[in-house]
C-alpha cells in the first residue's frame, strides 16, 4: 500500500516539475507567445519581439524617458519631474537608464521615498520661544525641539538656552525679569539717576561760573587800558602846547 502511494506521487509530480522546467525562460528572458525572447538592456525598450530566426529587436529611450532595469517593455517611462511644490530638487539628472533622484529642498526633510528618490518633502518644524534647537533638521529628519529649563531663555533659534542677565552683577536694577523667551531688562535704579542728574546739574553749574568769570575779568582789562590810552593822549597834547608856548619868537 505504501509503494503504491509512492508511485502515485512520482507519477503525479515529475510531470509537473518536468513541464515547470521546460516551460521557464531564463532570468533575462522572458516570455511571448510560447517563445523566450531576450529582454532589453536598460535604457532601452522592445520594438520586435524575437522570432525562431530572429533575436529581440531593441532600440534607446527617447529623451526625457527611461527604463531602469532589463525589461520587455515596448515604452518607456516618463523622467519625473522634481516639483518644489512638492519640496523637491533634483539630485541627479534623469537618464535613459535612471529616473530622476530628487530630493528634498534646503529646510525641508523627506517623508516618502522610492528607489533612492524623494517623492514629498515637508518643510523642517520650528521651535517656539521658550524652546532651544536640541537637534536641528536634516534630509530626513525633522527639527527636534526641547524647552528651556531653570533662569534660562531662547527664542526659539538658539541652539542652546541662554542665562538671564545678572542686572546687579553689572550695578544696574532689573526693570523687567526674564522670562522662559526673553532675557532679564536692566536699567538704572533711581537713586543711581538723581546723582548722575545732580551731577550733570554742578558740571553745567561751574563750567558756566568758569565762563561767566572769564568774560568779567577780560571786560574789566579792556576797560583800564582803554581808559590808561585816553589819559595818554591827554597828556601827550598838553605838553604839545606847553612846549608850543614857551618858544621864543
Amino acid at each position: 500500500m505504501f509503494t503504491l502511494r509512492i508511485t502515485v506521487l512520482i507519477t503525479i509530480i515529475f510531470p509537473l516539475n518536468y513541464e515547470f522546467c521546460f516551460c521557464g525562460c531564463a532570468h533575462a528572458e522572458y516570455e511571448i507567445e510560447g517563445q523566450c525572447c531576450p529582454m532589453c538592456a536598460p535604457g532601452n525598450r522592445v520594438v520586435w519581439h524575437c522570432t525562431d530566426d530572429t533575436s529581440t529587436t531593441c532600440v534607446p529611450c527617447p529623451e526625457f524617458t527611461h527604463i531602469d532595469e532589463p525589461s520587455s517593455y515596448t515604452e518607456c517611462f516618463t523622467c519625473t519631474v522634481c516639483d518644489e511644490g512638492r519640496g523637491l530638487r533634483v539630485n541627479k539628472a534623469c537618464t535613459q537608464s535612471s529616473d530622476t533622484v530628487c530630493g528634498p529642498l534646503e529646510g525641508f526633510y523627506c517623508t516618502e521615498q522610492n528607489k533612492g528618490s524623494c517623492r514629498f518633502a515637508v518643510q523642517h518644524s520650528e521651535c517656539s520661544p521658550g524652546q532651544y534647537i536640541k537637534q536641528a533638521g536634516t534630509g530626513s529628519t525633522d527639527t527636534v525641539c526641547a524647552d528651556c529649563k531653570g533662569d534660562t531663555y531662547s527664542n526659539g533659534s538658539f541652539s542652546s538656552c541662554l542665562p538671564h542677565t545678572k542686572c546687579e552683577a553689572l550695578g544696574l536694577t532689573e526693570t523687567n525679569p526674564g522670562t522662559k523667551s526673553s532675557d532679564s531688562e536692566c536699567g538704572n535704579s533711581p537713586t543711581a539717576l538723581a546723582v548722575i542728574i545732580f551731577s550733570v546739574i554742578v558740571t553745567l553749574i561751574i563750567i558756566f561760573t568758569v565762563v561767566f568769570t572769564i568774560i568779567h575779568i577780560r571786560k574789566k582789562k579792556h576797560s583800564k587800558h582803554s581808559g590808561k590810552f585816553v589819559q595818554n593822549i591827554f597828556m601827550r597834547s598838553n605838553c604839545f602846547i606847553i612846549d608850543f608856548s614857551v618858544q621864543p619868537i
